[in-house]
Parts: C-alpha cells; structure tokens; sequence
C-alpha cells in the first residue's frame, strides 16, 4: 500500500481555522499559525465571557432593583429588602424582581409592601 501524505486533510484543517478566524484584524485571518493561536484565545475569552456575562447581570438586576427601592421611599435599601424577603418566605429571584420594577412597577410595589409586613 502506497504510503499517504496529509495534502487533502492538512488543507481541510487549514481552511476550516482560517473559515473560523473569518473578520479577525491582520495577519490573524489570513496565516495558519497566527489563525489558530488567535482562534485559541478567542476561544479562551468567550468562555470567560460567559461566566462573566452571569456575573453582570446579576449585578444589573441589583441596581435595577435598588433604584425601583429608592424611588418607593429614599432610605429604603437593597440590603434591607432583600432581608424582609428572607423573612417573609418570599421566594422571588433578582431576575424576576428586577424585571418587575422594570416592566410593571404595581407587582412590585405590591411585592415590597408584602414584604414589609
């Protein structure tokens, strides 16, 4: 049996890295190695960027909520919300009671006033 150079695959590979790396600045989209060392970091930040992404939202949703707070009374805060919630067995998350004060600000002040009691 004849023996079988990588000509086909190598090129397929290549391609597929440089396909990927598609929009990418310089010499990152048009040469094999930069291609598949930038398409590795990239890699790398997009998978750091979706932890980060939770993490962002979730500190979004606090300041939506504690804004709609101060906007119902000043000295009103999100820690002490968040603490008459606990009390009060009220089981709503961050994403919910942010959307709340955003979308429909009656539900939440309703939500507040339950757990002010």
């Amino acid at each position: 049996m004849p023996r079988v150079k990588t000509g086909t695959t190598r090129r397929h590979r290549h391609k597929k890295v440089l396909d990927q790396t598609k929009g990418f600045y310089g010499s990152n989209t048009r040469l094999y190695k930069r291609a598949h060392e930038a398409l590795l970091h990239a890699g790398q930040y997009a998978y750091i960027g979706r932890k980060l992404r939770k993490r962002d939202m979730r500190s979004l949703w606090i300041v939506r909520i504690n804004a709609a707070l101060r906007s119902i009374s000043p000295d009103y805060t999100y820690s002490k919300f968040i603490k008459k919630l606990s009390e009060a067995k009220i089981m709503l998350d961050r994403k919910v009671l942010a959307d709340l004060a955003a979308q429909n600000s009656d539900a939440f002040k309703a939500v507040v006033a339950a757990a002010q009691k």
